[in-house]
């Protein structure tokens, strides 16, 4: 089993920074692969970002790139979404995930096998 806690989410203008987390414990050793995922209403949920555990790769949705940044700490466990200069657009509800075993479908939300519990991120324009 593992378990992934979000935080970081809120309410921001345009223009402003977000840092989201995830912390994980349990056995995320055989996932290759932690990731960003958002939905907003009425919407499927999109892959924003994700990290390779190992080699510390980074992946990213067109409409993030160069404004959103993910990192790790792999001491802590943890995965950090940096969002820089959001948009009305980012709103969602934000989710990190981690990848099924042996598993390279970062950017499909079937190559998931847990999720967290989401954290809402709301940009006012």
């Amino acid at each position: 089993q593992v378990q992934l806690v979000e935080s970081g989410g809120g309410l921001v203008q345009a223009g402003d920074s977000l840092r989201l987390s995830c912390a994980a414990s349990g056995r995320t050793f055989s996932s290759y692969y932690m990731g960003w995922f958002r939905q907003a209403p009425r919407k499927d949920r999109e892959f924003v970002a994700a990290i390779s555990w190992q080699t510390g790769s980074t992946y990213y949705a067109d409409s993030v790139k160069g404004r959103f940044t993910v990192s790790r700490d792999n001491a802590k466990n943890t995965v950090y979404l940096q969002m820089n200069s959001l948009k009305p657009e980012d709103t969602a509800v934000y989710y990190c995930g981690t990848t099924r075993p042996r598993s390279s479908d970062y950017s499909k939300t079937w190559g998931y096998n847990y999720w967290g519990q989401g954290t809402q991120v709301t940009v006012s324009s």
